[in-house]
């Protein structure tokens, strides 16, 4: 019997943002769609409007499967995440060993097909789309919570923001200019 699915089910059960108060909360699960939809509309733009050639499907896949390994570590806040280099990389070790226990959990016979995903290549344009869309969507939430009158992420919001910007990606910085306005707006605005 493969636990697989059932593991994957369990990312609707894990919070984010464990340490900051949040006016809406938001489990793994929403946060890995999000980061699909962040990762499809960059993956597009670069693609198109900056002559990449990166693989779209691959890069959704990615982002679907970006967070398994917290199904079962849960999400540790970034300030404790990147503290220093040593806890930085037990973590992330930490994290693959509970991806590839969840990977294990697979039939041979499909496993492979799913591995690709949930344990990339790191140095991939694909898997570095993704880890912006990731880190986007981080920023985006501060917006979120920010607009709903939450002042704890106002930090946060001017630290990831400074982040994307570093990251001198072209079509992180051409969402941020164009679509990334459109969040701070009311439904009425939006319409």
């Amino acid at each position: 019997m493969s636990k697989f699915f059932a593991f994957l089910n369990r990312m609707k059960y894990i919070r984010r943002w464990s340490l900051m108060r949040s006016v809406r909360e938001e489990n793994i699960m929403e946060h890995s769609l999000e980061v699909c939809i962040l990762a499809h509309a960059l993956a597009v733009i670069k693609n198109n409007m900056f002559g990449g050639q990166v693989n779209i499907e691959k890069v959704v896949l990615l982002a679907q499967y970006h967070e398994v390994g917290e199904v079962i570590t849960g999400d540790l806040p970034t300030p404790i995440k990147y503290f220093n280099p040593e806890i930085k990389n037990a973590y992330k070790d930490l994290e693959t060993l509970a991806s590839k226990k969840i990977l294990d959990t697979l039939p041979d016979s499909i496993k492979a097909e799913y591995e690709q995903y949930v344990l990339p290549d790191e140095n991939s344009e694909e898997y570095k789309i993704v880890k912006g869309a990731d880190r986007l969507s981080a920023y985006l939430k501060c917006v979120e919570e920010l607009k709903a009158g939450n002042t704890e992420f106002k930090k946060a919001k001017r630290t990831i923001l400074s982040d994307l910007k570093n990251l001198k990606r072209e079509e992180i910085d051409y969402y941020l200019k164009e679509f990334a306005p459109a969040y701070e707006l009311t439904l009425d605005e939006l319409d």
